[in-house]
């Protein structure tokens, strides 16, 4: 996706506009990283949905918990059902 755009003032800065469907597209947020490259600049998003470690491991310990209540229902199951 190609679209060409003017640089316009902002204040005593110059900003450029981004059309809405490729802002869309790309999941911008309120915050861009720009990158130079050899051929030119590059923007993408900031991963905003990063987790710190501390809630890395709180997330992972809750989904343990959730799949281990769902694995107790098999220690109440009657192996005899199977046998028959």
């Amino acid at each position: 996706m190609m679209q060409a755009t003017k640089l316009i003032k902002i204040g005593n800065s110059q900003g450029v506009r981004i059309p809405k469907a490729m802002i869309n597209h790309y999941g911008f947020g309120e915050r861009l990283e720009l990158t130079e490259v050899p051929e030119g600049i590059l923007i993408r998003t900031i991963d905003q949905g990063k987790l710190s470690w501390q809630d890395t491991y709180q997330s992972m310990k809750t989904e343990a918990e959730i799949e281990k209540k769902e694995w107790d229902d098999w220690e109440s199951f009657d192996i005899d059902i199977i046998d028959d």
